[in-house]
């Protein structure tokens, strides 16, 4: 099915207008349910075509993680054992850290070894 930016357009806005009538408690077999699931596919289906988000580089999963964990660049150094300059390259995607580096902070930043092996 070809999705039109049309159709994408009519599609948000019946999402729009779909969810204040739906909650988590509204049977998946409810009509309004079943449209919502219906339109959002249309929806998905003309981003993956059209809206080409790339992925995240390790420099941005870093400073995110750093943000969530409530920490700076120079605390996670101290807790790694190596220089805030390292840490600044990581960051600016001057270098990639080494697999001892990587681990560590995969652990102190909660950040899985998935999401750091497939940055950009």
């Amino acid at each position: 099915m070809e999705v039109t930016k049309e159709k994408y357009e009519y599609a948000q806005a019946r999402i729009d207008a779909l969810l204040p009538q739906i909650d988590e408690n509204t049977p998946m077999n409810d009509p309004l349910m079943i449209e919502l699931m219906i339109v959002t596919d249309v929806v998905e289906a003309y981003e993956n075509e059209h809206c080409h988000i790339p992925a995240p580089t390790l420099g941005e999963i870093i400073l995110d993680a750093l943000e969530t964990a409530g920490m700076t660049a120079k605390q996670l150094a101290a807790q790694i054992g190596i220089s805030p300059s390292r840490i600044s390259d990581y960051i600016h995607n001057r270098c990639e850290p080494t697999l001892r580096i990587a681990q560590q902070l995969c652990k102190i930043l909660n950040i899985s070894p998935a999401e750091m092996l497939g940055a950009a």
